[in-house]
């Protein structure tokens, strides 16, 4: 059972940057996409972005080359790196991994809140 494990949020000023971290411990064998997405209050949860174990990337059309996704695979850890952080991107930010050995899974991370503010 893959257990993931958020950090790095905190609050910002606009135009800053954060870099969060998503730690996978348990198996990871058979995880084929690991990804990042967000919830503001009142919102729905909604992808930000994706990295698969080829190592293909994509994101939400609202990152507008702003964000970057990459792992670390000698420490089974995501990481999303936030630039030029604006207002709108509060919110709180969940890793998710999806695999399908033995069977198809899915795990949510506890989340880690991302506030922009001045």
């Amino acid at each position: 059972q893959v257990q993931l494990v958020e950090s790095g949020g905190g609050l910002v000023q606009p135009g800053g940057s954060l870099r969060l971290s998503c730690a996978a411990s348990g198996s990871i064998f058979g995880v084929y996409r690991m990804g990042w997405y967000r919830q503001a209050p009142g919102k729905q949860r909604e992808l930000v972005a994706i990295i698969t174990s080829g190592g293909a990337t994509d994101y939400a059309d609202f990152v507008e080359g702003r964000f970057t996704i990459s792992r670390d695979n000698a420490k089974n850890t995501v990481y999303l790196q936030m630039n030029s952080l604006k207002p709108e991107d509060t919110a709180m930010y969940y890793c998710n991994h999806r695999g399908d050995v033995p069977k198809y899974f899915e795990v949510w991370g506890q989340g880690t809140l991302v506030t922009v503010s001045s």
